[in-house]
């Protein structure tokens, strides 16, 4: 076996069988390493592999899971005949919420899984226990959709000294059917920090702006373009050169409309964009920091 080619990881493999979520969250010493670990399709489940990772174990997983098998069956079948076997790390979780997890004697220590109720952790070359029980907990108690509780798993491993050698490179993959910003596809968080010296609290950043960007609008956070709000709104647009002249609007006017509008398709914020006299409040709250 090539060591050079160990990926020293720490991951966590999970489902929410409410709404149907599943993914999986990953950080290494390990440039890249969400684009070998994190596999995971919508109704079907997820796998992680990694240590002396077999790539194979992705696909080949999920159209186990696809077929049927549990997470058990799924990784029995995917271990059994393998010659690298003892040096694999592999999670596997099924849509029904079922856990699986093998840990190679050949894994570097501290390596161990630890499996729960809907997910499992894994992990290799960690510098300790701590890194698991760390995750375990803050994916248990943690808030938010799974995405939020995958990724608070994941920095709780991080800080409580995760991969030994140190840190460069994270992602969090989450499927659900139709979550896809567009509706189309099933892809609804897929974020990667290839290279980066503290790449959990950076995949953090980036999953706040997909909440920005592609997150739905809240109907409490919708504001009515009058009076303040309409001022402040014309301040931003004048500041930012899309309302030119001296003349100010005393109402949600055409050019007022047009003008948010040409701001909402420069920042990206279509997902948000309304017809009506309405404004959503995260966008003035983009405004404010601009």
């Amino acid at each position: 076996m090539r060591k050079d080619r160990l990926i020293h990881t720490f991951s966590i493999v999970a489902c929410d069988t409410k709404t149907g979520e599943i993914g999986v969250a990953v950080a290494s010493k390990f440039l890249a390493v969400g684009s070998v670990v994190p596999w995971a399709q919508a109704n079907v489940g997820a796998v992680a592999t990694q240590s002396w990772a077999n790539t194979g174990f992705g696909p080949d997983g999920l159209r186990l899971l696809a077929e049927g098998k549990t997470a058990q069956e799924t990784l029995d079948l995917l271990l059994a005949g393998d010659e690298g076997r003892d040096w694999r790390q592999v999670g596997v979780v099924d849509r029904h919420g079922n856990a699986a997890a093998f840990t190679g004697k050949l894994c570097h220590d501290y390596a161990f899984h630890q499996i729960g109720e809907g997910f499992t952790c894994q992990g290799n070359l960690l510098s300790g226990p701590e890194v698991l029980d760390a995750m375990a907990i803050s994916f248990q108690y943690a808030k938010g959709d799974l995405a939020d509780r995958l990724l608070a798993a994941l920095i709780a491993g991080d800080e409580a000294g995760g991969d030994k050698r140190g840190r460069q490179g994270a992602a969090l993959y989450v499927v659900k059917e139709r979550g896809a910003y567009d509706g189309h596809i099933d892809r609804y968080v897929d974020l990667r920090v290839d290279d980066h010296e503290s790449p959990t609290y950076e995949l953090k950043r980036l999953l706040n702006l997909h909440r920005l960007y592609m997150g739905e609008t809240d109907p409490a956070k919708l504001r009515p373009i009058e009076g303040e709000v309409l001022s402040e709104l014309v301040d931003h647009l004048k500041r930012f050169g899309l309302l030119p002249g001296e003349e100010r609007p005393t109402s949600y006017e055409e050019r007022v409309k047009n003008a948010l509008q040409d701001y909402c398709a420069v920042e990206n914020f279509d997902t948000r964009w309304r017809e009506d006299n309405l404004i959503d409040e995260e966008i003035l709250l983009y405004m404010r920091t601009k």
